[in-house]
């Protein structure tokens, strides 16, 4: 495993992260969740991301009691506020930021997280405000580090303005060969600034293990079999995307490598990028992930998947 400073902090990194969304919020039995954790640990993967919502405090809880008994210092935890944990309790307000951080610290059994995140931008709270209670989490030893998760341009070049707040050191976009949005401005923006990436969805929500063939029903043990998530990754499972996924099985055939890992090793070509984010549900899932890590993709290769991916890209 190879490691990555997050931005201008102090934080060094797996890169490979160990996400907790539809895993470890209930999505996975009990048992199989801590063998994948305790795995991820042994392969050298030592950042966890998590957040408040994920099974309304289900994930954190189930990371609180796991990581009881391991030292401290030897993992970063990362978790996040704003989606709603009750029909009152959401947002990025002054109370809201520091009420759903103690809940998570009470959750994850910490005295403080390595990295508190801005699930999403607030755009009902003023942003002085947001950045006052994240400054005062950080200045009270809560949160060591603070992130933000899909701000636009505008939003973070105004946060960066404010004077006398606590600077953000993360960002964390969906980001994979199939949506290549963050390119264009975020990631310049956000390398200039010391603000690191930790990209979600870096497998396109599974579809570039290439396990979803055109024309065919997803498989009954993918996420893709669920209706809701079937929803959410419709257009992820077109058959004109899913085509050009096929075809990059014999790219990673020629490096011996699976299709998670050539999605992965293509995400961390770009040192803009100092982690990307992936799920588990079983612990060879995660040794396979893991491997990703220092596999590098020549000129020709990278030349190759473009040529592929061109009629897919979203």
């Amino acid at each position: 495993m190879k490691y990555r400073q997050l931005g201008d902090s102090d934080l060094t990194v797996s890169e490979i992260a160990l996400g907790s969304w539809l895993t470890y919020s209930g999505g996975v039995e009990r048992q199989q969740a801590e063998a994948c954790v305790h795995k991820a640990f042994d392969v050298g993967i030592n950042f966890i991301d998590t957040a408040n919502v994920y099974g309304r405090g289900a994930a954190e809880s189930f990371l609180g009691d796991l990581l009881q008994g391991i030292d401290r210092s030897s993992y970063v935890l990362a978790t996040k506020v704003f989606f709603p944990m009750s029909p009152t309790d959401r947002g990025l307000s002054s109370e809201q930021i520091h009420k759903q951080l103690d809940a998570s610290l009470q959750r994850l059994r910490t005295d403080y997280v390595d990295l508190y995140q801005c699930h999403r931008y607030d755009v009902e709270t003023p942003l002085e405000e947001t950045m006052a209670a994240l400054t005062d989490v950080v200045r009270q030893g809560k949160a060591r580090y603070i992130g933000f998760s899909e701000w636009n341009p505008d939003q973070i070049r105004a946060a960066l303005s404010l004077p006398d707040v606590e600077k953000f050191v993360s960002s964390q976009p969906q980001y994979s060969m199939l949506w290549r949005r963050p390119e264009k401005e975020v990631f310049p923006l956000c390398a200039a600034n010391g603000i690191g990436q930790i990209v979600w969805s870096p497998l396109a929500q599974g579809v570039l293990t290439g396990k979803y063939k055109p024309g065919e029903a997803p498989p009954t043990d993918s996420r893709a079999a669920n209706d809701k998530m079937n929803a959410f990754m419709q257009d992820l499972r077109s058959d004109r995307i899913l085509s050009a996924v096929q075809n990059l099985e014999p790219l990673a055939q020629q490096l011996n490598i699976s299709m998670a890992q050539l999605a992965l090793a293509w995400i961390l070509r770009d040192e803009r990028v100092t982690s990307a984010i992936v799920g588990a549900s079983r612990p060879q899932q995660v040794i396979d992930n893991a491997a990703a890590s220092g596999v590098e993709l020549s000129e020709t290769m990278l030349a190759e998947i473009d040529k592929v991916l061109a009629p897919a890209n979203l």
